[in-house]
């Protein structure tokens, strides 16, 4: 059994830090799909595993693992019981985290270690000797605050155009990004990589992508929805959303992974209270 529980950021944390999680599987062998999404710190109180990337390649679980943003589905492999507590980041926070060598880690994990130092597994401990789910996120958002200090020098204009042309439309183009933010594409596509990991129109895609798939999770019907006008044609929507989640609707519709499911579902509980690439998404 999958028990995944979200909480939205406070509006002080919010620049960086979009939800915060607690993850809990009571079994044996684990292998669930997780879709394309932004970059995650997490920490393991039980449990061990790995992720395999879309790009084939495989990276461990650490007891504090940082997963970069990813561009297309990860399988998440294990051994249970499996609890975690996690939190996503904004662009910014894994800009301001990864410096110059953000893009290098999209579609990886490594240790957080290498990022917090010895500092994140004290907060590990302080998380395992927690008894309550409600305890356990108390203590990261404590700690989150204390992780990710907002530095007075970062300009989060870049990232609030991005994902306001994002949410503007079901099927953004470069053109509207250019004129904007009056960059140009070379310098578009630099900055895209350094705070999201991917070039802007990849970026469209994957999130074109995971709102179709967030309104099939759901049950809802795309007739009714302007989405479905992005797309070339339905073999062209099964694709992309395919590429993005690993799931074919129909997947989606079954809740095929059970852990997709979840986080779909507990990400559109926060509708209103996050930004609407989280929630819808």
């Amino acid at each position: 059994m999958i028990l995944l529980q979200y909480e939205p950021a406070e509006p002080d944390l919010a620049p960086f830090i979009t939800t915060f999680y607690h993850f809990f599987f009571d079994g044996g062998e684990f292998a669930e799909i997780e879709r394309a999404d932004r970059p995650q710190v997490r920490i393991y109180l039980t449990g061990k595993g790995d992720y395999k990337f879309q790009a084939g390649n495989c990276d461990p679980i650490y007891q504090a693992t940082i997963v970069g943003p990813t561009t297309g589905p990860v399988i998440a492999r294990g051994c249970g019981p499996i609890e975690l507590i996690g939190w996503g980041l904004t662009p910014d926070a894994w800009g301001a985290m990864m410096g110059p060598n953000g893009k290098k880690w999209a579609d990886r994990a490594f240790d957080a270690c290498d990022v917090f130092g010895e500092t994140i597994l004290d907060i590990r401990q302080k998380l395992i000797t927690a008894i309550s789910p409600a305890e356990k996120l108390s203590i990261a958002k404590v700690a989150a605050a204390k992780l990710h200090p907002i530095a007075a020098d970062i300009n989060f204009e870049f990232t609030q155009r991005v994902d306001a042309w994002l949410i503007g439309s079901y099927d953004p183009k470069i053109e509207h990004l250019i004129e904007v933010t009056g960059l140009s594409i070379r310098k578009l596509e630099r900055l895209a990589l350094h705070y999201y990991g991917m070039p802007p129109k990849k970026l469209a895609r994957k999130y074109r992508a995971l709102r179709a798939a967030q309104l099939f999770a759901s049950g809802d019907s795309l007739d009714d929805s302007g989405i479905a006008l992005a797309f070339y044609d339905q073999s062209h929507m099964i694709r992309e959303i395919k590429y993005f989640t690993g799931l074919t609707p129909s997947q989606l519709r079954s809740g095929h992974s059970v852990l997709t499911a979840a986080t779909m579902k507990g990400r559109g509980i926060l509708s209103g209270k996050v930004n609407p690439l989280i929630s819808n998404s």
